[in-house]
């Protein structure tokens, strides 16, 4: 059976985005007119871009469009296609370059059109607007076969977790990558290989294993068993996903940052699989945080001539909360499991305090005190600059883009350094010579960062 997310969309054309592993998404929903779904690449609203627009015009027509841009590709009349009083099934589909729209239950679609040049989509957003709101049930889950090949099929993920149900007999394999592609670097886990009789984790295809368990009996040709597979800060865990008992795990010195999956079956295996990327609330489960060794703090360097540089301005900085990410939202980095860290600020004793947001947490995280410090309620940059300059100490550039002040009055910037397989954004803080970030519970200090420029 498939998970179903419930959403709720208000009646402001903003998207909220959710992975996907396969060509096509199922759904309910229920709203008056203009049901809104995108396809991107990444979670937000960029180019390239298809949109599909159910009961748009008062419930009159739908429509296909590409890059936000005019004229549409597809347009068509669907009068009454959707309905304020009840739920309304439809299924969207890409492949080939075809993107199609039906609805529940006809294998035809009542929209379709051909892009010449097609690009993966990873992500599907909906949204309602122009007078609408909407209540929509996503199914997530569904099934899909890996034949005896031993060739990967990608998918991406939302943050450093991955659940799935698997039928098969045995040789569930599962990689990690930086790209959806077999690249290195790369983790693997086969789970019940050798003829179902034990499980490894290995790392860029090198042998020998980098762990090695017996596991007799471990899958079932009749029955879905499911798995949990985490990675933070380097260390690699698989779990039974009924018990939450440790399979096996392993520790990566040099993590990379994980931005897709892939899975596969071989050895006289074919597999049924379920992928599910959603929870209770719509984003991927946080994990507990990590405790990697701190590097130390910094003291200001001598002879600092004081004053601050000059400062530069663009973008605006929009309210939000428990994870929420407006659109246009600014990335500055990723964390350790690959997922994206963006720009943000948060009010912290006195202090307005730049810092990063891993949306999957639900919490913006601000450096101030030796700690890191959760904020449910903070500022996201939008539409900001992208421009990031390498400087070191308190050679604060000309033009770098203001962040927040600290709770002297002191001016703060944005910066961001590279941290046990992360790149973290943070506060630069002039008088102290360094960029400090948030990270595993503590407040880092870096001599050597990155800084944001107007």
């Amino acid at each position: 059976m498939a998970n179903v997310l419930d959403v709720s969309t208000d009646d402001n054309l903003q998207y909220q985005f959710f992975p996907v592993s396969s060509g096509s998404v199922q759904f309910k929903v229920r709203t008056a007119n203009d049901a809104h779904i995108a396809l991107t690449m990444g979670p937000q609203e960029s180019d390239p871009m298809y949109e599909i627009f159910i009961g748009g015009w008062g419930n009159a027509k739908s429509v296909i469009r590409r890059n936000r841009t005019k004229p549409d590709k597809v347009e068509i009349e669907t009068p009454g296609i959707v309905n304020a009083g009840e739920f309304r099934g439809f299924w969207v589909r890409w492949d080939g370059g075809i993107v199609s729209a039906g609805r529940e239950g006809e294998a035809i679609p009542f929209i379709s059109w051909s892009d010449p040049e097609p690009f993966p989509v990873a992500f599907v957003g909906v949204c309602t607007g122009w007078g609408a709101t909407g209540t929509w049930k996503i199914e997530d889950g569904a099934e899909f076969d890996t034949p005896d090949k031993l060739e990967y099929k990608f998918g991406p993920v939302a943050a450093g977790s991955i659940e799935f149900d698997f039928l098969g007999p045995h040789n569930c394999h599962v990689c990690l990558t930086t790209a959806p592609a077999e690249v290195e670097p790369i983790y693997e886990l086969i789970l019940g290989g050798w003829e179902n009789s034990q499980s490894v984790i290995r790392y860029c295809k090198q042998k020998p294993e980098k762990v090695t368990v017996p596991t007799p009996g471990l899958m079932n040709a009749n029955d879905f068993k499911k798995f949990i597979i985490e990675w933070r800060c380097g260390r690699l865990t698989v779990r039974d996903g009924q018990s939450g008992e440790v399979i096996m795990s392993w520790v990566d010195p040099a993590p990379f940052p994980v931005t897709h999956f892939g899975v596969r079956t071989g050895w006289g295996a074919r597999g049924i699989w379920k992928i599910i990327h959603f929870n209770k609330n719509g984003t991927a489960q946080p994990l507990p945080p990590s405790a990697p060794s701190a590097a130390a703090l910094y003291a200001p360097p001598p002879g600092y001539p004081g004053g601050a540089a000059p400062v530069g301005g663009a973008g605006i900085w929009v309210d939000a909360s428990s994870g929420q990410l407006p659109p246009g939202a600014v990335v500055g980095g990723q964390d350790c499991n690959g997922e994206p860290i963006y720009v943000v600020r948060a009010q912290h004793e006195g202090a307005l305090i730049p810092g990063k947001l891993v949306a999957s947490h639900g919490c913006a995280y601000v450096p101030w005190g030796g700690v890191e410090n959760g904020k449910p309620e903070y500022q996201v940059l939008v539409g900001g600059p992208s421009n990031w300059v390498p400087t070191s100490g308190s050679n604060v550039p000309p033009g770098a883009f203001p962040g927040g002040e600290s709770e002297d009055g002191e001016p703060l910037y944005i910066g961001r350094v590279r941290h046990e397989g992360s790149i973290t954004t943070g506060k630069v803080q002039q008088t102290h010579g360094v960029c400090y970030i948030s990270f595993a519970g503590q407040e880092l200090g870096f001599p050597e960062y990155e800084i944001l420029m107007a």
